[in-house]
Protein backbone atom coordinates (compact mmCIF):
# COMPACT_ATOMS: atom_id res chain seq x y z
CA UNK A 1 0.00 0.00 0.00
CA UNK A 2 2.57 2.14 1.02
CA UNK A 3 4.55 1.84 -2.54
CA UNK A 4 1.49 2.55 -4.58
CA UNK A 5 0.56 5.76 -2.74
CA UNK A 6 4.40 6.83 -2.78
CA UNK A 7 4.20 6.37 -6.81
CA UNK A 8 0.91 8.01 -6.74
CA UNK A 9 2.41 10.98 -4.99
CA UNK A 10 -0.76 11.01 -2.42
CA UNK A 11 -0.80 13.82 -0.45
CA UNK A 12 1.56 15.71 -3.02
CA UNK A 13 0.37 19.52 -3.86
CA UNK A 14 -1.39 19.45 -7.23
CA UNK A 15 0.05 21.02 -10.30
CA UNK A 16 -1.39 23.31 -12.36
CA UNK A 17 -3.14 20.49 -14.21
CA UNK A 18 -4.72 19.68 -11.58
CA UNK A 19 -2.91 16.35 -10.46
CA UNK A 20 -0.23 15.40 -8.17
CA UNK A 21 3.77 16.78 -8.91
CA UNK A 22 4.95 13.63 -8.78
CA UNK A 23 5.72 10.80 -7.06
CA UNK A 24 7.04 10.86 -3.28
CA UNK A 25 10.80 10.00 -3.45
CA UNK A 26 12.61 9.34 -0.10
CA UNK A 27 13.96 12.74 0.38
CA UNK A 28 10.87 14.56 -0.41
CA UNK A 29 8.96 12.43 1.76
CA UNK A 30 11.56 12.61 4.91
CA UNK A 31 11.72 16.34 4.41
CA UNK A 32 7.30 16.72 4.31
CA UNK A 33 7.37 14.50 7.20
CA UNK A 34 9.94 16.68 9.23
CA UNK A 35 8.16 19.96 8.73
CA UNK A 36 5.09 18.77 10.67
CA UNK A 37 4.73 21.22 13.61
CA UNK A 38 4.81 18.73 16.46
CA UNK A 39 7.01 16.30 15.26
CA UNK A 40 9.97 17.90 16.74
CA UNK A 41 12.24 15.34 16.27
CA UNK A 42 11.60 14.60 12.32
CA UNK A 43 12.50 11.30 10.69
CA UNK A 44 15.61 9.81 9.75
CA UNK A 45 16.19 9.77 5.91
CA UNK A 46 17.65 6.00 6.41
CA UNK A 47 14.45 5.31 8.08
CA UNK A 48 12.30 6.97 5.10
CA UNK A 49 14.77 4.84 2.80
CA UNK A 50 14.04 1.46 3.99
CA UNK A 51 9.91 1.65 3.37
CA UNK A 52 10.48 1.88 -0.12
CA UNK A 53 12.84 -0.88 -0.01
CA UNK A 54 12.12 -4.69 -0.53
CA UNK A 55 13.55 -5.75 3.06
CA UNK A 56 10.08 -6.98 5.10
CA UNK A 57 10.24 -4.12 7.64
CA UNK A 58 7.10 -2.79 8.44
CA UNK A 59 6.56 0.68 9.50
CA UNK A 60 6.23 1.71 13.13
CA UNK A 61 2.84 3.68 14.32
CA UNK A 62 4.54 6.46 15.04
CA UNK A 63 5.58 6.97 11.63
CA UNK A 64 1.99 5.79 10.12
CA UNK A 65 0.15 8.62 12.59
CA UNK A 66 3.05 11.21 10.16
CA UNK A 67 2.58 9.35 6.77
CA UNK A 68 -1.31 10.05 7.70
CA UNK A 69 -1.35 13.41 8.17
CA UNK A 70 1.06 14.01 5.09
CA UNK A 71 -1.21 11.36 2.89
CA UNK A 72 -4.05 13.39 4.44
CA UNK A 73 -3.03 16.75 3.34
CA UNK A 74 -3.21 17.49 7.10
CA UNK A 75 -6.57 17.33 6.94
CA UNK A 76 -8.04 15.63 10.65
CA UNK A 77 -10.72 13.13 9.31
CA UNK A 78 -8.50 12.48 6.25
CA UNK A 79 -5.67 11.73 8.55
CA UNK A 80 -7.77 9.56 10.60
CA UNK A 81 -9.01 7.67 7.54
CA UNK A 82 -5.53 7.21 6.58
CA UNK A 83 -4.43 5.91 9.87
CA UNK A 84 -6.36 3.54 10.30
CA UNK A 85 -5.75 2.12 6.62
CA UNK A 86 -1.96 2.02 6.95
CA UNK A 87 -2.11 0.33 10.32
CA UNK A 88 -4.63 -2.35 8.80
CA UNK A 89 -1.96 -2.64 6.09
CA UNK A 90 0.50 -2.91 8.63
CA UNK A 91 -1.13 -5.73 10.58
CA UNK A 92 -1.74 -7.79 7.34
CA UNK A 93 1.73 -7.53 6.76
CA UNK A 94 2.47 -9.10 10.08
CA UNK A 95 0.29 -11.77 9.62
CA UNK A 96 2.18 -12.64 5.99
CA UNK A 97 5.44 -12.52 7.99
CA UNK A 98 4.34 -14.88 10.87
CA UNK A 99 2.29 -17.21 7.81
CA UNK A 100 5.60 -17.57 6.38
CA UNK A 101 7.87 -18.26 9.22
CA UNK A 102 5.34 -20.98 10.13
CA UNK A 103 6.00 -22.28 6.58
CA UNK A 104 9.69 -22.45 7.34
CA UNK A 105 9.41 -24.06 10.48
CA UNK A 106 7.40 -26.74 8.67
CA UNK A 107 10.29 -27.79 6.94
CA UNK A 108 12.55 -30.18 8.49
CA UNK A 109 15.65 -29.51 6.21
CA UNK A 110 15.49 -26.13 6.45
CA UNK A 111 16.90 -24.01 9.82
CA UNK A 112 14.69 -21.82 11.23
CA UNK A 113 16.24 -18.27 11.26
CA UNK A 114 13.61 -16.39 10.43
CA UNK A 115 12.58 -13.68 12.99
CA UNK A 116 9.39 -11.44 13.41
CA UNK A 117 11.64 -7.78 12.24
CA UNK A 118 11.36 -5.07 14.26
CA UNK A 119 9.47 -2.05 13.27
CA UNK A 120 11.30 0.23 11.42
CA UNK A 121 14.48 -1.09 12.56
CA UNK A 122 14.88 2.46 14.31
CA UNK A 123 16.92 1.88 16.48
CA UNK A 124 19.73 0.27 14.34
CA UNK A 125 19.08 2.35 10.90
CA UNK A 126 21.98 4.51 12.22
CA UNK A 127 23.86 1.30 13.00
CA UNK A 128 23.43 0.42 9.03
CA UNK A 129 24.03 4.43 7.61
CA UNK A 130 27.11 3.84 9.00
CA UNK A 131 28.21 0.38 7.19
CA UNK A 132 26.94 1.60 3.97
CA UNK A 133 30.68 1.13 2.86
CA UNK A 134 31.09 -2.01 3.76
CA UNK A 135 29.95 -4.83 1.43
CA UNK A 136 27.17 -7.00 2.04
CA UNK A 137 28.25 -10.18 2.41
CA UNK A 138 25.38 -11.54 0.40
CA UNK A 139 26.60 -9.07 -2.04
CA UNK A 140 30.04 -10.76 -2.48
CA UNK A 141 28.95 -13.99 -3.35
CA UNK A 142 26.99 -13.08 -6.09
CA UNK A 143 28.32 -13.88 -9.76
CA UNK A 144 29.48 -11.45 -11.88
CA UNK A 145 26.59 -10.36 -14.17
CA UNK A 146 27.32 -8.67 -18.02
CA UNK A 147 23.78 -8.13 -17.92
CA UNK A 148 23.79 -5.98 -14.87
CA UNK A 149 27.17 -4.27 -15.19
CA UNK A 150 25.98 -3.21 -18.99
CA UNK A 151 22.25 -1.63 -17.44
CA UNK A 152 24.15 0.23 -15.26
CA UNK A 153 26.51 1.79 -17.52
CA UNK A 154 23.22 3.01 -18.62
CA UNK A 155 21.71 3.94 -15.46
CA UNK A 156 24.42 4.81 -13.26
CA UNK A 157 25.70 8.27 -12.67
CA UNK A 158 25.22 11.28 -14.81
CA UNK A 159 23.20 10.42 -18.00
CA UNK A 160 25.92 12.34 -19.70
CA UNK A 161 28.94 9.87 -18.74
CA UNK A 162 28.52 7.30 -21.36
CA UNK A 163 28.02 9.98 -24.45
CA UNK A 164 30.69 11.71 -23.32
CA UNK A 165 33.08 8.65 -22.95
CA UNK A 166 32.23 7.35 -27.10
CA UNK A 167 32.82 11.03 -27.55
CA UNK A 168 36.21 11.56 -25.78
CA UNK A 169 37.12 7.67 -27.59
CA UNK A 170 36.61 9.30 -31.01
CA UNK A 171 38.47 12.60 -30.91
CA UNK A 172 41.24 11.20 -29.11
CA UNK A 173 41.76 8.57 -32.28
CA UNK A 174 41.55 11.54 -33.88
CA UNK A 175 44.34 13.37 -32.26
CA UNK A 176 46.42 10.26 -32.50
CA UNK A 177 45.95 10.29 -36.44
CA UNK A 178 46.67 13.73 -36.69
CA UNK A 179 49.66 13.09 -34.80
CA UNK A 180 50.70 9.72 -37.18
CA UNK A 181 49.88 12.25 -40.29
CA UNK A 182 46.74 9.84 -41.38
CA UNK A 183 44.48 11.93 -40.62
CA UNK A 184 44.38 13.56 -44.22
CA UNK A 185 45.96 11.04 -46.68
CA UNK A 186 46.05 10.55 -50.69
CA UNK A 187 47.37 7.33 -52.46
CA UNK A 188 47.31 6.61 -56.17
CA UNK A 189 45.79 3.70 -56.91
CA UNK A 190 46.76 1.44 -59.92
CA UNK A 191 44.58 2.74 -62.46
CA UNK A 192 45.38 6.42 -61.44
CA UNK A 193 42.91 7.20 -59.56
CA UNK A 194 43.59 9.12 -56.22
CA UNK A 195 41.64 8.22 -53.27
CA UNK A 196 41.42 10.10 -50.29
CA UNK A 197 41.59 7.93 -46.81
CA UNK A 198 42.35 9.61 -44.37
CA UNK A 199 41.11 8.91 -40.78
CA UNK A 200 39.04 12.31 -40.10
CA UNK A 201 37.52 11.74 -43.81
CA UNK A 202 35.67 8.55 -42.73
CA UNK A 203 32.21 8.94 -41.79
CA UNK A 204 31.68 5.58 -39.81
CA UNK A 205 35.32 6.67 -37.83
CA UNK A 206 34.04 10.30 -37.03
CA UNK A 207 30.28 11.34 -37.58
CA UNK A 208 29.19 7.76 -36.47
CA UNK A 209 31.35 8.00 -33.29
CA UNK A 210 31.40 11.65 -32.72
CA UNK A 211 27.58 12.35 -33.21
CA UNK A 212 25.51 9.51 -33.91
CA UNK A 213 26.55 6.49 -31.33
CA UNK A 214 26.85 9.31 -28.56
CA UNK A 215 23.12 10.65 -29.46
CA UNK A 216 22.03 7.15 -29.69
CA UNK A 217 23.08 6.23 -25.45
CA UNK A 218 21.78 10.15 -24.62
CA UNK A 219 18.34 8.69 -25.85
CA UNK A 220 18.42 5.05 -24.83
CA UNK A 221 19.88 6.82 -20.85
CA UNK A 222 17.12 9.25 -21.15
CA UNK A 223 14.49 6.81 -21.79
CA UNK A 224 15.52 4.29 -19.35
CA UNK A 225 15.64 6.63 -16.78
CA UNK A 226 12.03 7.32 -17.59
CA UNK A 227 10.62 4.16 -17.80
CA UNK A 228 12.26 3.05 -14.70
CA UNK A 229 11.85 5.53 -12.60
CA UNK A 230 8.63 6.49 -13.77
CA UNK A 231 6.69 4.76 -16.57
CA UNK A 232 6.73 1.14 -14.95
CA UNK A 233 5.70 2.73 -11.36
CA UNK A 234 2.93 4.36 -12.55
CA UNK A 235 1.39 1.46 -14.67
CA UNK A 236 2.29 -0.89 -11.66
CA UNK A 237 -0.08 1.20 -9.35
CA UNK A 238 -2.79 1.28 -12.02
CA UNK A 239 -2.19 -3.05 -12.19
CA UNK A 240 -3.47 -4.86 -9.43
CA UNK A 241 -2.18 -8.10 -11.11
CA UNK A 242 1.63 -6.64 -11.29
CA UNK A 243 3.39 -7.98 -8.30
CA UNK A 244 7.37 -6.95 -6.48
CA UNK A 245 8.15 -9.89 -8.33
CA UNK A 246 8.07 -8.65 -11.88
CA UNK A 247 11.04 -6.38 -10.76
CA UNK A 248 13.20 -4.40 -13.47
CA UNK A 249 16.41 -6.21 -11.84
CA UNK A 250 15.12 -9.83 -12.71
CA UNK A 251 13.84 -8.48 -15.82
CA UNK A 252 17.65 -7.71 -17.02
CA UNK A 253 18.88 -10.26 -15.51
CA UNK A 254 16.96 -12.57 -17.66
CA UNK A 255 18.82 -11.23 -20.85
CA UNK A 256 21.79 -12.64 -19.45
CA UNK A 257 22.25 -14.65 -21.97
CA UNK A 258 21.81 -12.29 -25.04
CA UNK A 259 24.41 -9.53 -23.22
CA UNK A 260 27.21 -12.44 -23.57
CA UNK A 261 26.29 -13.57 -26.97
CA UNK A 262 26.24 -10.01 -27.93
CA UNK A 263 29.50 -9.62 -26.44
CA UNK A 264 31.31 -12.49 -28.09
CA UNK A 265 30.15 -11.53 -31.58
CA UNK A 266 31.46 -7.66 -30.91
CA UNK A 267 34.45 -8.38 -29.20
CA UNK A 268 35.65 -11.63 -30.99
CA UNK A 269 34.10 -11.64 -34.74
CA UNK A 270 34.23 -7.71 -35.10
CA UNK A 271 36.80 -6.54 -33.14
CA UNK A 272 39.35 -9.44 -33.45
CA UNK A 273 39.04 -11.45 -36.13
CA UNK A 274 38.07 -8.79 -38.29
CA UNK A 275 40.75 -6.38 -37.36
CA UNK A 276 43.13 -9.76 -38.29
CA UNK A 277 41.59 -10.51 -41.56
CA UNK A 278 41.23 -6.54 -42.90
CA UNK A 279 44.21 -5.23 -41.36
CA UNK A 280 46.95 -7.35 -39.58
CA UNK A 281 47.46 -9.65 -42.67
CA UNK A 282 47.50 -7.38 -44.67
CA UNK A 283 50.12 -5.17 -43.25
CA UNK A 284 52.14 -8.37 -42.86
CA UNK A 285 51.80 -9.54 -45.96
CA UNK A 286 51.98 -6.45 -48.37
CA UNK A 287 48.29 -6.60 -50.14
CA UNK A 288 44.56 -8.04 -49.79
CA UNK A 289 41.38 -8.44 -51.77
CA UNK A 290 40.06 -5.13 -49.34
CA UNK A 291 39.82 -1.76 -50.64
CA UNK A 292 42.76 0.55 -48.95
CA UNK A 293 42.03 2.58 -46.27
CA UNK A 294 43.56 4.69 -43.44
CA UNK A 295 44.24 1.16 -41.65
CA UNK A 296 46.14 -0.29 -44.61
CA UNK A 297 48.07 2.87 -45.87
CA UNK A 298 51.32 1.21 -44.84
CA UNK A 299 51.52 -0.55 -47.47
CA UNK A 300 51.19 2.18 -50.64
CA UNK A 301 52.99 5.18 -48.55
CA UNK A 302 54.97 3.89 -46.06
CA UNK A 303 56.80 6.98 -45.84
CA UNK A 304 53.43 8.31 -44.27
CA UNK A 305 53.26 5.59 -41.64
CA UNK A 306 54.97 2.39 -41.02
CA UNK A 307 53.57 -0.73 -40.78
CA UNK A 308 54.23 -1.57 -36.76
CA UNK A 309 53.10 1.64 -36.05
CA UNK A 310 49.87 1.20 -38.44
CA UNK A 311 49.18 -2.18 -36.41
CA UNK A 312 49.28 -1.11 -33.22
CA UNK A 313 46.87 2.52 -34.10
CA UNK A 314 44.33 -0.30 -36.02
CA UNK A 315 44.10 -2.35 -33.28
CA UNK A 316 43.38 0.46 -30.72
CA UNK A 317 41.17 2.28 -32.77
CA UNK A 318 39.53 -1.50 -33.33
CA UNK A 319 39.21 -2.43 -30.24
CA UNK A 320 37.45 0.82 -28.97
CA UNK A 321 35.13 -0.05 -32.36
CA UNK A 322 33.97 -3.56 -30.74
CA UNK A 323 33.28 -2.25 -27.22
CA UNK A 324 31.25 1.24 -28.52
CA UNK A 325 29.12 -1.56 -30.74
CA UNK A 326 28.60 -4.08 -28.06
CA UNK A 327 26.90 -1.21 -26.12
CA UNK A 328 24.79 -0.14 -29.05
CA UNK A 329 23.83 -3.73 -29.10
CA UNK A 330 23.22 -3.67 -25.30
CA UNK A 331 20.96 -0.64 -25.53
CA UNK A 332 19.05 -2.44 -28.03
CA UNK A 333 18.83 -5.15 -25.73
CA UNK A 334 17.39 -2.52 -23.10
CA UNK A 335 14.98 -1.28 -25.34
CA UNK A 336 13.64 -4.82 -26.12
CA UNK A 337 13.52 -5.34 -22.22
CA UNK A 338 11.29 -2.04 -22.08
CA UNK A 339 9.02 -2.88 -24.57
CA UNK A 340 8.66 -6.51 -22.74
CA UNK A 341 8.13 -4.83 -19.34
CA UNK A 342 5.14 -2.74 -20.99
CA UNK A 343 3.92 -5.61 -22.58
CA UNK A 344 3.40 -7.37 -19.39
CA UNK A 345 2.56 -4.32 -17.16
CA UNK A 346 0.57 -2.44 -19.83
CA UNK A 347 -2.01 -4.84 -20.99
CA UNK A 348 -2.96 -4.80 -17.37
CA UNK A 349 -3.44 -1.85 -16.70
CA UNK A 350 -5.63 -0.54 -19.97
CA UNK A 351 -8.40 -2.68 -18.59
CA UNK A 352 -8.92 -0.27 -15.51
CA UNK A 353 -12.07 1.01 -15.73
CA UNK A 354 -10.73 4.58 -15.09
CA UNK A 355 -10.65 6.74 -18.26
CA UNK A 356 -8.60 9.23 -16.23
CA UNK A 357 -5.86 6.65 -15.81
CA UNK A 358 -6.00 5.06 -19.02
CA UNK A 359 -5.10 8.28 -20.75
CA UNK A 360 -1.97 8.25 -18.68
CA UNK A 361 -1.34 4.44 -19.72
CA UNK A 362 -1.42 5.76 -23.36
CA UNK A 363 0.54 8.61 -22.88
CA UNK A 364 3.44 6.67 -20.96
CA UNK A 365 3.17 3.97 -23.77
CA UNK A 366 3.58 6.70 -26.24
CA UNK A 367 6.54 8.09 -24.84
CA UNK A 368 8.33 4.97 -24.62
CA UNK A 369 7.36 4.50 -28.26
CA UNK A 370 8.24 7.60 -29.88
CA UNK A 371 11.70 7.43 -27.60
CA UNK A 372 12.55 3.82 -29.07
CA UNK A 373 11.37 5.32 -32.55
CA UNK A 374 14.27 8.03 -32.15
CA UNK A 375 16.66 5.13 -31.07
CA UNK A 376 15.44 2.89 -34.45
CA UNK A 377 16.49 6.52 -36.61
CA UNK A 378 20.14 6.97 -35.23
CA UNK A 379 20.61 2.92 -35.52
CA UNK A 380 20.22 3.11 -39.45
CA UNK A 381 21.81 6.16 -39.56
CA UNK A 382 25.27 4.81 -37.74
CA UNK A 383 24.38 1.60 -40.64
CA UNK A 384 24.16 4.04 -43.93
CA UNK A 385 27.35 5.53 -42.33
CA UNK A 386 29.14 1.94 -42.40
CA UNK A 387 27.85 1.43 -46.42
CA UNK A 388 28.60 4.82 -47.55
CA UNK A 389 32.14 4.64 -46.59
CA UNK A 390 32.54 1.59 -47.46
CA UNK A 391 30.90 1.93 -50.77
CA UNK A 392 33.02 4.91 -51.07
CA UNK A 393 36.72 2.99 -50.90
CA UNK A 394 35.78 1.19 -54.38
CA UNK A 395 34.35 3.51 -56.05
CA UNK A 396 36.72 6.07 -58.31
CA UNK A 397 35.90 9.64 -56.65
CA UNK A 398 38.90 11.54 -55.07
CA UNK A 399 36.90 11.67 -51.47
CA UNK A 400 33.24 10.81 -50.18
CA UNK A 401 32.21 14.39 -51.34
CA UNK A 402 33.30 13.82 -54.66
CA UNK A 403 31.71 10.41 -54.86
CA UNK A 404 28.48 12.13 -53.90
CA UNK A 405 28.77 15.01 -56.16
CA UNK A 406 29.60 13.26 -58.96
CA UNK A 407 26.69 10.85 -58.54
CA UNK A 408 24.06 13.97 -58.27
CA UNK A 409 26.08 15.48 -60.82
CA UNK A 410 25.35 12.25 -63.25
CA UNK A 411 21.78 11.83 -62.34
CA UNK A 412 20.96 15.37 -63.66
CA UNK A 413 22.84 15.16 -66.78
CA UNK A 414 21.27 11.51 -67.48
CA UNK A 415 24.83 10.57 -68.06
CA UNK A 416 26.03 6.15 -66.28
CA UNK A 417 27.94 6.06 -63.49
CA UNK A 418 31.84 5.58 -64.22
CA UNK A 419 32.11 1.72 -63.76
CA UNK A 420 35.04 0.67 -61.17
CA UNK A 421 37.77 -2.35 -62.73
CA UNK A 422 38.42 -3.19 -59.12
CA UNK A 423 36.63 -5.42 -57.34
CA UNK A 424 36.95 -5.65 -53.53
CA UNK A 425 35.15 -7.61 -50.81
CA UNK A 426 33.36 -5.67 -48.00
CA UNK A 427 32.92 -6.92 -45.11
CA UNK A 428 31.41 -3.93 -43.63
CA UNK A 429 28.29 -4.48 -45.87
CA UNK A 430 27.24 -7.29 -43.98
CA UNK A 431 27.97 -5.81 -40.79
CA UNK A 432 26.06 -2.57 -41.17
CA UNK A 433 23.47 -4.74 -42.44
CA UNK A 434 23.36 -6.27 -38.84
CA UNK A 435 23.30 -3.03 -37.03
CA UNK A 436 20.24 -2.19 -39.63
CA UNK A 437 18.52 -5.03 -39.36
CA UNK A 438 18.53 -5.55 -35.46
CA UNK A 439 17.65 -1.66 -34.93
CA UNK A 440 14.41 -2.16 -37.13
CA UNK A 441 13.63 -5.74 -35.41
CA UNK A 442 13.42 -3.94 -32.35
CA UNK A 443 10.97 -1.55 -33.58
CA UNK A 444 8.64 -3.78 -35.25
CA UNK A 445 8.52 -5.47 -31.94
CA UNK A 446 7.64 -2.63 -29.93
CA UNK A 447 4.92 -1.85 -32.80
CA UNK A 448 3.44 -5.21 -32.50
CA UNK A 449 3.43 -4.95 -29.09
CA UNK A 450 2.21 -1.21 -28.99
CA UNK A 451 -0.90 -2.23 -31.47
CA UNK A 452 -1.86 -4.81 -29.04
CA UNK A 453 -2.76 -2.38 -26.03
CA UNK A 454 -4.79 -0.10 -27.95
CA UNK A 455 -6.46 0.93 -31.16
CA UNK A 456 -5.73 4.47 -30.45
CA UNK A 457 -1.93 3.66 -31.86
CA UNK A 458 -2.49 2.80 -34.57
CA UNK A 459 -1.94 5.99 -36.73
CA UNK A 460 1.14 7.39 -34.87
CA UNK A 461 2.74 3.56 -35.29
CA UNK A 462 1.71 4.07 -38.74
CA UNK A 463 3.33 7.51 -39.67
CA UNK A 464 6.62 5.83 -37.26
CA UNK A 465 6.22 2.91 -39.44
CA UNK A 466 6.57 4.67 -43.10
CA UNK A 467 9.70 6.74 -41.56
CA UNK A 468 11.72 3.85 -40.78
CA UNK A 469 10.54 2.09 -43.71
CA UNK A 470 11.99 5.05 -46.24
CA UNK A 471 15.16 4.80 -43.84
CA UNK A 472 15.97 1.22 -44.31
CA UNK A 473 15.09 1.58 -48.25
CA UNK A 474 17.59 4.46 -48.62
CA UNK A 475 20.05 2.22 -46.23
CA UNK A 476 19.68 -0.38 -49.16
CA UNK A 477 19.67 1.88 -52.41
CA UNK A 478 23.23 3.12 -51.66
CA UNK A 479 25.15 2.82 -54.48
CA UNK A 480 22.69 0.41 -56.08
CA UNK A 481 21.82 3.03 -59.24
CA UNK A 482 22.67 6.15 -60.50
CA UNK A 483 21.41 8.89 -58.71
CA UNK A 484 21.19 7.53 -55.14
CA UNK A 485 22.26 10.52 -53.68
CA UNK A 486 19.05 12.37 -54.33
CA UNK A 487 17.42 9.54 -52.17
CA UNK A 488 19.95 9.66 -49.74
CA UNK A 489 19.72 13.44 -49.02
CA UNK A 490 15.79 12.82 -48.76
CA UNK A 491 15.93 10.40 -46.73
CA UNK A 492 18.77 12.00 -44.13
CA UNK A 493 16.43 15.46 -44.01
CA UNK A 494 13.67 13.11 -43.05
CA UNK A 495 15.95 11.03 -40.55
CA UNK A 496 16.59 15.21 -38.94
CA UNK A 497 13.12 16.31 -38.39
CA UNK A 498 12.28 13.38 -37.12
CA UNK A 499 14.44 13.13 -34.39
CA UNK A 500 13.83 16.80 -33.71
CA UNK A 501 9.63 15.87 -33.72
CA UNK A 502 9.32 12.39 -33.20
CA UNK A 503 5.53 12.93 -33.36
CA UNK A 504 6.16 14.13 -36.67
CA UNK A 505 4.36 17.35 -36.93
CA UNK A 506 0.97 16.14 -35.10
CA UNK A 507 1.15 18.80 -32.21
CA UNK A 508 -2.72 18.05 -31.42
CA UNK A 509 -2.24 13.99 -30.81
CA UNK A 510 -2.24 14.54 -27.41
CA UNK A 511 -5.68 15.68 -27.76
CA UNK A 512 -6.58 13.51 -30.49
CA UNK A 513 -6.05 10.65 -28.26
CA UNK A 514 -8.01 12.54 -25.18
CA UNK A 515 -11.03 12.37 -27.32
CA UNK A 516 -11.01 9.28 -28.63
CA UNK A 517 -10.43 7.32 -25.13
CA UNK A 518 -13.93 9.72 -23.86
CA UNK A 519 -15.42 8.40 -26.71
Amino acid sequence: MFKKLAAAGAGRALGEDGFPAGPWTPELLAEAISQIDSNRAGVDLRTVQLWFQENDRGISAANIRWLARVFGCDDPEATAAWQVELSAAQARLQAKRREARKADDRAPERPDTSREPKVDDEQSSSVESTRDAEPDPDRKKQPFSLARRSEMLFSGGSPLNLPAAVFAGASALGFLSYILGIHSAVYLRADNVAKEVGFLWAPNWTLLFMVLLPLFFSLVTELLAFWTKEGRTKLWTMSDTTTSDDGWSRNVQRSSFSYWAVFVICVLFAGILQWIGVCLIPLLEGGADYATSWGTLAIVRPEVISVPVSIGFTALAYLYMCLCFYLFFAGLILLHTMIHDLRRIGLDATVLPQRGSRGEVYELCLRLMRGIFRCTILGILVALCMKAQSSYLTSNAKNILDWLAGDLSSALAGRDGASNGFHYRMPTHYSSLLVALSTVVVFVYGSICLRGIGTQFHKPLWNMAAVVTQLFATYLLVDAFVGFSIVLGIGVCVAVFSLVDPSLGSRRSNGIESRQIVS
